[in-house]
């Protein structure tokens, strides 16, 4: 039986992009879909902040502040993002609470130092679904400590005593400034086997020729991410 090859995966993604969502689902898509190929596929999202300025503490109306940042656009911005999210079968609004990013990429990442991909798999669906379906908001510490919670990553309590440290604040914020030293501007980006880029959000169908491809090339082990690299595509992103 032929051993699995490993297919490392990096994708930096800041969770109050649309694209970044529809990515996601996306990958899931195409992940079920290659099932049968002997191949591993190792996920680690990173996190990215596309928005700095935004109030850490409380929020702004979601919906007012995309208003004033697409203008004329934001009909177009939104009938692309919502047509495209329904025909993957999720939901996604423009209304709610819009606020910093940080404090969830901290938990991500704590989710990702307590159970690799799968717990920070089912943290980020959480948010997600917290801030495009329900129009919570994701900087908020208690709403963050009860998606912590259903998702397992910790219990409510011990989230909220987590926000209140600075655990991972100082690795997010390097990863962060780490990606716009390497010339990253928007989100989704993701980086495969640190050798192939692709800019914005890639289709199903993408992934899989990906994946197809590498499972029938020699296994490169993944290392830290690093350029120069091969673009692979570009897809639709959230840019700064």
């Amino acid at each position: 039986m032929q051993e699995p090859r490993t297919i490392s995966l990096i994708i930096l993604s800041d969770m109050m992009c649309p694209w970044c969502y529809i990515g996601q689902q996306e990958l899931k898509r195409a992940i079920e879909a290659v099932a049968d190929l002997p191949v591993s596929i190792q996920v680690e999202y990173r996190p990215y902040c596309l928005q700095p300025t935004l109030p850490v503490d409380g929020g702004l109306d979601k919906r007012q502040w995309l208003t004033a940042k697409f203008g004329g656009k934001m009909p177009e911005v939104e009938s692309r993002v919502t047509t495209r999210a329904k025909e993957l079968g999720i939901e996604i609004n423009f209304d709610g609470i819009i606020s910093h990013t940080l404090r969830a990429h901290r938990l991500c990442l704590k989710a990702w130092k307590l159970g690799g991909q799968t717990l920070q798999q089912n943290f980020l669906d959480a948010l997600f679904v917290a801030y495009f379906t329900n129009g919570k908001n994701i900087g908020d510490p208690e709403v963050l400590g009860d998606l912590a919670e259903a998702s397992g990553v910790m219990s409510k309590a011990e989230t909220i005593d987590f926000l209140k440290t600075n655990e991972c604040t100082e690795e997010v914020e390097h990863m962060m400034a780490d990606a716009r030293r390497k010339g990253v501007t928007g989100v989704p980006y993701t980086v495969i086997q640190n050798k192939y880029a692709a800019g914005g959000g890639l289709t199903s169908e993408v992934y899989i020729q990906i994946f197809k491809k590498l499972a029938q090339t020699e296994h490169t082990p993944s290392t830290p991410l690093s350029t120069p690299m091969t673009s692979l595509a570009v897809g639709p992103t959230c840019q700064s």
